[in-house]
């Protein structure tokens, strides 16, 4: 399926450039209204980041979350600077369907391996962001991105495997922001490697042949961001493509 993704900093709807604060685009839309664009033209599940709660947890936005989750029919997974079970429980609370945990993950295992025991394997989705050490290897990177775990994203996926691991939305950090094209070859081993994982990609999405080029791999939904926002394609089309796996005539002008 097609997931848009809205990444939020002080109730605005931003893009980031691979994750660096500095270089930073602002959207002049509404976060509801966007939403319900992406849910009425058939997206059923949708991505919010709150990137002000990413970089101050006690700044998190709530109340707008929940006002975004009350106004939108759709399920929507959150994620952003996730670092305590009051984090996940609050989250829930809003109504999100599921909490996205990442640097967390590879700092503190037992931690949220223990809220998968708690709050159910469904509410939780890992993003491991990645990036090639250079031997074929892709590490798990945590902080903002700004350091290599050194651990690769198949131990961390075997570690959780055992609480029940059901939901992975992998970012290779080298395209995230970059409308060059997602890591077909990383997304087709993942879901080759873990038939029972449900995969997000994410990352890269920048015209209909990068989500016509994702079709058959095995993923569970594509995480489309600055791509819709600046409308190098519509919704429709994307779902279209993903339902299809191949371009009409007339969504092959549009790429062109």
């Amino acid at each position: 399926m097609i997931i848009p993704a809205l990444d939020l900093i002080d109730g605005k709807v931003v893009r980031l450039f691979q994750g660096d604060y500095g270089q930073k685009t602002e959207y002049q839309v509404d976060p509801v209204e966007q939403f319900n664009l992406y849910y009425n033209a058939g997206s059923n599940w949708l991505h919010l980041v709150d990137l002000t709660g990413a970089k101050d947890t006690s700044a998190r936005q709530l109340d707008l979350i929940a006002e975004l989750i009350s106004k939108t029919p759709a399920n929507i997974q959150i994620g952003g600077g996730i670092r305590s079970e009051k984090d996940v429980s609050d989250l829930l609370k809003t109504g999100a369907k599921r909490v996205v945990i990442g640097s967390l993950a590879v700092k503190e295992p037992e931690l949220v391996k223990s809220w998968f025991e708690k709050y159910g394997a469904d509410s939780i989705v890992l993003a491991l962001d990645v990036k090639a050490d250079g031997m074929g290897n892709f590490n798990v990177a945590v902080s903002g991105w700004q350091e290599d775990s050194g651990i690769s994203i198949e131990k961390l996926i075997n570690d959780f495997q055992t609480v029940g691991l059901k939901h992975v939305l992998c970012t290779d950090i080298s395209l995230d922001g970059t409308l060059a094209g997602s890591n077909v070859d990383l997304y087709r081993y993942l879901c080759q490697q873990y038939p029972d994982i449900a995969f997000q990609s994410s990352g890269g999405i920048g015209d209909l042949n990068d989500i016509a080029a994702l079709k058959g791999l095995g993923l569970s939904g594509v995480i489309v961001g600055r791509a819709l926002l600046e409308g190098k394609f519509t919704t429709e089309q994307a779902i279209d493509i993903w339902q299809q796996g191949q371009l009409s005539n007339e969504q092959q002008e549009v790429t062109s």
